[in-house]
């Protein structure tokens, strides 16, 4: 589809949601089911998402010289690892915009560990060369904590299998905590023993063999944040949503969506078998830190744009190194709602400042080949009409969107 038409509807609606599988989680099995010599069947509810897939295919490829992980920034930089560890000849490439997106702090760690890359044009960005891997002898390692919490994972879930094991110093101040946590969780539940020190920002972790295990994919809280969008949206007040498939106490930094949207007028109430969402009064300002949690900033944006509120953001920066520069996309696409996001402190404090009743036209939303653009303002429709340009980006991690989508709004080409 090159777009997708969404319609207001007229009454209220009380649906239940199967949410698909987080692929943060996903693509963390894959790699220490691997590392564990895991056999077929012990990994239940694989995320569909396409970065997930793309891991699947790779894994399962060991013979292919070239692993093209096509747009899936987390399968990048895990199979770098990976491959680096396991001493594997291999090209590591993706979309001209993976090719783009910085990769020398892991690359650094890894060679620090004796890993054999080079660049094959830019230097600190992809494409890479690996040509085997001999330990250098050195189990401490640095790595700074504030540009992508998936480089940290990646070293840490290789660390095990080396000779003497790892010792991980984080540098300066942990972005996205909640990510690293869950690393460190699942390689608990493959029997990986670890002393963390948060206060020093100390990972050691001993040499040591994972224990192939069992383990069960919880569904993903990115995904449920544009639920949440639809039912603080809504105009009708006994709007219900559950969403299936969420655990209370969750791994995933994202589930930070229940405290958020408690101010924007959605409370959440555990079910047992998932969450069900009903609608509250919301707040007119709202100030966040989504260092834990940036993939939710563009949902919140779009539902503090649309209900008026005012809202500080801090924590964003790591948006610019995404899909595609989300700080900017938002600033495009928003303004179409009548609202400014302003830089109050530089790369540090934004503020946006809504006017939704300027927003006369029909909004025709550009998604920058960026699955959560496309899913972070779908939920507009239930207010305006609204046309959302390439909708078929949300296979990267949530095909099944659109027609779950299709259980609330009315939805042409």
């Amino acid at each position: 589809m090159s777009q997708i038409r969404l319609f207001p509807r007229t009454t209220s609606f009380q649906e239940i949601i199967p949410l698909p599988a987080s692929k943060s989680e996903s693509n963390r099995a894959l790699i220490i089911h691997a590392l564990a010599g895991g056999v077929e069947g012990q990994l239940t509810n694989l995320a569909k998402a396409r970065d997930t897939q793309t891991m699947i295919r790779l894994l399962a490829d060991s013979q292919n010289p070239v692993a093209d992980v096509l747009d899936a920034g987390t399968t990048m930089r895990f199979l770098t690892a990976f491959y680096a560890l396991t001493g594997q000849t291999k090209r590591m490439t993706g979309t001209p915009r993976m090719c783009e997106r910085p990769i020398g702090i892991l690359v650094d760690a890894l060679r620090q560990l004796g890993a054999n890359i080079e660049y094959e044009n830019k230097e600190g960005y992809p494409p890479l060369l690996l040509q085997g891997f001999q330990f250098a002898g050195n189990r401490n390692i640095s790595i700074r904590g504030d540009v992508s919490s998936q480089f940290i994972s990646a070293i840490l879930m290789l660390g095990p299998l080396l000779p003497e094991g790892i010792c991980l110093q984080i540098t300066g101040t942990l972005g996205s905590k909640p990510y690293v946590e869950m690393t460190l969780s699942q390689m608990a539940h493959f029997g990986i023993q670890a002393r963390v020190d948060w206060a020093t920002g100390q990972i050691d972790i001993p040499a040591q063999p994972y224990q192939p295990s069992h383990f069960a994919v919880e569904s993903d809280w990115s995904g449920a944040s544009y639920w949440y969008a639809m039912v603080a949206l809504s105009p009708f007040e006994d709007t219900q949503l559950e969403l299936l498939g969420l655990k209370k106490n969750s791994l995933q930094g994202d589930s930070a969506i229940q405290d958020i949207m408690v101010s924007l007028g959605v409370k959440s109430t555990f079910t047992g078998r998932g969450f069900l969402l009903t609608k509250t009064k919301a707040e007119a300002t709202l100030a966040w830190d989504f260092s834990q949690c940036p993939d939710l900033a563009q949902t919140i944006c779009v539902v503090a744009a649309a209900k008026n509120i005012k809202l500080q953001m801090t924590g964003i920066e790591s948006l610019k190194v995404k899909e595609t520069d989300r700080v900017l996309a938002l600033q495009q696409e928003v303004a179409k709602l009548g609202a400014e996001i302003v830089e109050v402190e530089s790369n540090r404090l934004y503020e946006l400042r809504p006017n939704f009743s300027a927003c006369y036209a029909i909004p025709r939303i550009a998604t920058y080949d960026d699955h959560r653009m496309a899913m972070a303002f779908a939920p507009l429709g239930l207010l305006t009409e609204i046309v959302i340009e390439e909708p078929d980006v949300v296979a990267k991690s949530y095909p099944s969107f659109w027609a779950h989508v299709d259980k609330i709004l009315r939805s042409g080409n």
